[in-house]
């Protein structure tokens, strides 16, 4: 369409040229009556007028056969109404002899429109070149290897699922995918708007479109075509633009009136014009072509529409999905958020968050040091937090589990064991240092490390709080959002994560199908509610909530249930995608404030109220300010940005442990 629109621009403007210096007025104008006058010019001027009329004009006229078939009239009613009627009359000037034409105007008129039109197309095209982008990702080629290790390019349209590829460094990832072989960093900006390369190995996923790093990976296909991750995407994106918008529906109501408003304006300004001033037939005429070429609603109608393209587009090269439209827009209007926690507020990963000295012969680092060497042996996400807590690399000699207690080994000569508090009592040691009470108390899980029989040492663990959720809660708060916690931990941990990250309420030892109806009584207080999560027995509550928002990490059922889904586990997102729906409900209130005001003001001065001011608006004119009020809100809408957000910390790195806690690191022995 928008090379239809090209085409006949250039073809009308050539054809406007030789009208212009045939048009008698302009010939005045330029005082070259006598040079330009041959007879029967006023023909030459009516056929290329009927040229530019029919060629230039079919996209009016039948934009106005369409309309008129769906009982809509709208934009291209009007102008092809405002068109027909210049033309018309100017034809019917010419069989009567009369020279009082308006082929030169029409002519303008059309050529002006069709670069509007042409103008316009190109910025609403430009609000979705992200899907363009998106599917620009996948390659057309990838290497395929064979059961006797050779390789061949092959179409990635024809890969299924298990096959084995090869993807070397720079080259684009061709299908979701797991890791056979092999360790690099992909760079997955455009699917997740995370500018920092994501570190992988043998059995991660990766999705297609991202781009290889510095290492050759050798993948197996997990999905393909139609079920790959960028192709929901893309899938998303298109169902959400397509959706209907209540703002949407203001706007066509609006459109609606003004084209009956248009209709009935023109007629009353030639009656006007024509029958009670005196002005003559030909200026009324002008006058009502005008009031119908600048009232046309072509703002009003894409005010929206501009918008909604433009912000799910931004949505969706950042990872945020949006599933539901009228959600998104309802989403700006949330005055509580309620949050899951094991996976949405914290990582689901026990981390260090103090460590107690008994032995003051021993440092915090090589408590934790200790305490690792035996741990190495053991699976329990404990044990792995405390692995993780140190880079220690001390061997175990004679390792020996402690059914239901603990385990000992043998460390840098010394015998060593990690146990639980149960342990120590019935082992007869005394725990008198209300650090480890306070610890208790606060819900975290702590382990005593006991060398060469003494107490050494105790290391207090819990469930990581992401490091990015104190600085999203913080965001959330600044908008007037009040920030809840709900979970199925007990009070003391969630007390205690509320305490680390600031949360408004907490709503502890909550059952899964306890979930929704917590929702339901949030609701019932007269709030509007949005809802995070990401495990199965969220996606209730999910369903429940005003708006419900799931982490892209989590299960399969709660992001069919969510409304909006986020792509990465980061807190900061949420706060991205509620302050991005308030801005895009600002971004069309805008527009429609400006199409609507222009209507106002350029309808009274299109039908002559300022004529004994000596303000008069030409069809031409008329045309280039309608164009222009469109490109302004084509502009306005471009300029709707998402508010930068902040990276989210590699899960496992030094940014990656519970808020507040020092992190220990081996050392050597006293």
């Amino acid at each position: 369409m928008i090379a239809d629109y090209r085409k006949r621009f250039w073809v009308s403007l050539a054809a406007t040229l030789p009208i212009l210096a045939l048009s008698p007025m302009i010939q005045a104008w330029l005082g070259l009556e006598a040079a330009l006058d041959f007879p029967g010019d006023r023909f030459v001027l009516a056929g290329l007028a009927s040229l530019v009329y029919f060629y230039g004009g079919w996209p009016f006229l039948a934009g106005l056969w369409r309309e008129l078939r769906a009982a809509a009239p709208g934009m291209m009613t009007l102008i092809a109404v405002a068109i027909t009627a210049a033309y018309a009359y100017s034809v019917g000037m010419v069989v009567i002899g009369s020279e009082a034409t308006f082929f030169w105007e029409l002519a303008t008129l059309i050529a002006i429109m069709l670069l509007g039109h042409w103008i316009e197309m190109k910025s609403v095209m430009g609000a979705g070149k992200a899907l363009e982008k998106l599917a620009s990702l996948m390659p057309d080629t990838t290497h395929l290897l064979a059961e006797d290790g050779s390789v061949r390019d092959v179409a990635v349209a024809d890969l299924s699922g298990g096959d084995r590829l090869l993807i070397k460094p720079g080259e684009k990832v061709p299908a979701d995918a797991v890791i056979v072989r092999g360790q690099s960093s992909l760079n997955e900006s455009m699917l997740t708007g995370e500018s920092k390369p994501v570190n992988k190995g043998p059995d991660d996923t990766v999705i297609g479109g991202s781009i290889n790093g510095e290492g050759a990976l050798t993948v197996s296909v997990a999905h393909t075509g139609d079920d790959t991750f960028l192709s929901s995407v893309i899938r998303l994106v298109e169902e959400a633009q397509a959706s209907k918008s209540k703002t949407q529906d203001l706007a066509n109501t609006a459109a609606r009136w003004l084209t009956v408003i248009a209709l009935g304006g023109g007629a009353a300004t030639v009656a006007f014009w024509a029958l009670l001033t005196g002005q003559g037939f030909g200026f009324a005429m002008e006058r009502a072509v005008t009031v119908m070429v600048i009232a046309c609603p072509h703002a009003l109608g894409l005010a929206v529409p501009l918008v909604v393209a433009r912000s799910t587009a931004i949505a969706a090269t950042n990872g945020l999905l949006i599933r539901d439209r009228t959600a998104f827009e309802a989403a700006r209007r949330t005055q509580a958020i309620v949050f899951d926690k094991t996976g949405t507020l914290t990582l689901g990963q026990f981390g260090i968050t103090d460590t107690l000295v008994f032995d003051m012969t021993y440092g915090e680092r090589d408590i934790v040091a200790y305490a690792a060497a035996i741990e190495t042996q053991s699976e329990h996400p404990i044990a792995k937090g405390i692995v993780a807590g140190t880079d220690a690399a001390w061997a175990v000699d004679d390792f020996r589990a402690i059914p239901g207690k603990g385990a000992q080994g043998v460390v840098q000569g010394r015998q060593v064991k990690v146990v639980s508090p149960g342990y120590v009592r019935d082992a007869g040691h005394q725990i008198d240092d209300l650090r480890f009470e306070a610890l208790s108390a606060a819900g975290k899980t702590v382990v005593f490390v006991l060398i060469d029989g003494a107490l050494a040492g105790a290391i207090a663990l819990a469930d990581m709080v992401r490091p990015e959720a104190a600085q999203a809660i913080a965001d959330l708060q600044a908008m007037g959002i009040r920030c809840i916690m709900m979970t199925g931990d007990n009070a003391q941990v969630a007390r205690w994560v509320a305490r680390e990250i600031g949360l408004d309420e907490v709503i502890a030892e909550v059952l899964p199908q306890e979930k929704a109806a917590k929702v339901q009584e949030i609701q019932a207080r007269g709030l509007v509610v949005a809802m995070t999560g990401d495990g199965v027995n969220d996606a209730p509550a999910l369903a429940q909530a005003d708006v419900g928002i799931a982490v892209g990490a989590g299960t399969d059922v709660a992001i069919e249930t969510a409304d909006i889904v986020l792509v990465r586990s980061n807190p900061n997102d949420v706060a991205a995608i509620l302050h991005l729906a308030r801005a895009t409900y600002g971004k069309m209130i805008q527009n429609l404030a400006w199409a609507t005001g222009y209507n106002a003001f350029a309808i009274p001065a299109a039908a002559g109220v300022f004529f004994p001011w000596g303000l008069i608006l030409s069809p031409a004119l008329g045309a280039v300010f309608m164009s222009a009020s469109t490109v302004i809100c084509a502009v306005n809408a471009q300029l709707l940005k998402l508010r930068k957000r902040p990276s989210a910390p590699v899960e496992g790195s030094a940014d990656a442990r519970p808020v507040g806690a020092q992190r220990p690191a081996a050392g050597s022995s006293s």
